[in-house]
């Protein structure tokens, strides 16, 4: 009966309109209030889930790629991708995917990524003669790879998580996450140049030369150099994966102010507050949904979906098929971090049952949330993209397959052969 509550209160809220954060608060007091359990356990739980040292490093993250979105780093990446592919067919495209790639890294968020490069990319594109629905496809897609990257705070969410479930680090998540990112840059690389070829795209011209290359790269260089800085740091034993956030405030601040000069008072006032509106909404989510993860362990919800998925059928692929698409379809209609919070208790159980390593199934979760963000009704990444643009969703989704199948055919890479998201992690054990 509670279960029923839950779950039929919760999609009744999303159905309303009801914002994510006080759905899963309402329907966790509903859910209270049909155990007869005091409605100060939802509170207890909230207030619980947000006391943890680690969550320390999620504002800071947020802080530093907002500071990096403010201060003007988008436009030296972009011309070191133009310099390095920007002369081959599609060559504008291309150079979209290799500076959000970079910028990804940079910021951690791909709302932010496709906010900034999009700015920059989409209207160059269009005036070079591309076509708008191409422009916003190859930025979106490019723009999720930046959830994968070390900076990205969601990182943070999956291993906080997995408590209680399995024992998963930072530091291992974030190495486990550096082949799968390499993937999909390659098949959203992939995408773009067939995409540009059947649509006959001219080339922009000739190679600039490797001083020109090398010339960017340096203009570039201080900012992409946070990526390394937070690697080199944890695996030295510098500092950890939580002081690591705090490095890269630092170092943002530095680079800013100091190398590009680029960060003025406004634009600072500017990533403050929105670096405080998007902690305080994941910070809410978290204390929330540490209140709705206590009910699902309570009533056993991932035994009994393990037990439906097992009616099914008891081979492990077909299970991993079914927790990709279940995964996929909830990011299309929630947010990257309440999937995170609400799906992992859940999931993760099976799929450890089934033979998947924690930090694998991290980074298959990260892939399925990511991409929901590129798909209607919520894709909000989706609709920064199209508004940048001055296109429909509904025109944009009507030549996305090729961009969704380079994407597909990386999230089943990684599904199915744990290599590509454990080889690395695997080096320091």
């Amino acid at each position: 009966m509670e279960l029923m509550v839950m779950g039929a209160s919760f999609a009744l809220l999303l159905l309303l309109g009801v914002p994510v954060a006080f759905a899963i608060g309402l329907s966790s007091v509903a859910t209270i209030l049909a155990a007869g359990l005091p409605v100060a356990v939802v509170f207890q739980k909230m207030v619980g889930g947000m006391q943890v040292f680690s969550f320390l490093a999620i504002p800071f993250f947020v802080f530093a790629g907002e500071l990096m979105l403010y201060g003007g780093i988008a436009e030296r990446i972009v011309r070191f991708a133009n310099s390095l592919v920007g002369h081959v067919r599609g060559g504008l495209g291309m150079s979209n995917v290799l500076g959000c790639t970079l910028f990804g890294g940079v910021v951690g968020s791909p709302v932010a990524d496709v906010s900034a490069m999009g700015s920059v990319m989409i209207p160059l594109m269009k005036k070079e003669g591309y076509d708008a629905d191409y422009a916003v496809n190859v930025t979106t897609h490019a723009s999720l790879v930046g959830a994968l990257m070390p900076t990205s705070h969601n990182l943070i969410l999956f291993t906080l998580a997995t408590s209680g479930i399995a024992s998963v680090s930072v530091l291992g998540l974030i190495l486990a996450g550096v082949i799968p990112a390499l993937l999909l840059t390659l098949c959203n690389l992939a995408a773009a140049w067939w995409v540009a070829r059947q649509r006959g795209y001219a080339t922009a011209g000739a190679f600039p030369g490797w001083r020109a290359v090398l010339t960017a790269f340096v203009a570039s260089l201080p900012g992409l150099l946070v990526v390394l800085i937070i690697l080199g740091g944890i695996l030295s034993g510098a500092f950890t994966a939580t002081e690591s956030a705090a490095v890269a405030v630092g170092w943002a601040l530095l680079v800013t102010l100091l190398a590009y000069r680029s960060l003025d008072l406004a634009h600072f006032l500017k990533a403050c507050a929105k670096a405080c509106k998007t902690t305080g909404v994941v910070l809410l989510l978290i204390g929330i949904s540490s209140a709705f993860g206590y009910f699902l362990a309570l009533y056993e919800v991932p035994q009994k979906t393990g037990e439906l998925m097992q009616s099914i059928s008891t081979e492990p692929w077909v299970i991993f098929l079914m927790i990709n698409l279940l995964l996929f379809v909830l990011g299309t209609f929630l947010d990257m971090a309440p999937t995170i919070l609400i799906c992992t208790p859940i999931f993760l159980p099976i799929a450890q049952q089934f033979g998947m390593d924690p930090l694998q199934f991290g980074i298959v979760m990260l892939i399925n949330c990511a991409l929901g963000l590129n798909t209607p009704p919520v894709g909000s990444v989706q609709f920064v993209g199209c508004a940048i643009g001055g296109i429909s969703v509904g025109q944009v989704m009507r030549t996305i397959a090729p961009f969704y199948t380079a994407l597909g055919l990386s999230l089943v890479l990684v599904t199915y052969v744990p290599a590509f998201s454990l080889w690395l992690p695997g080096l320091l054990r």
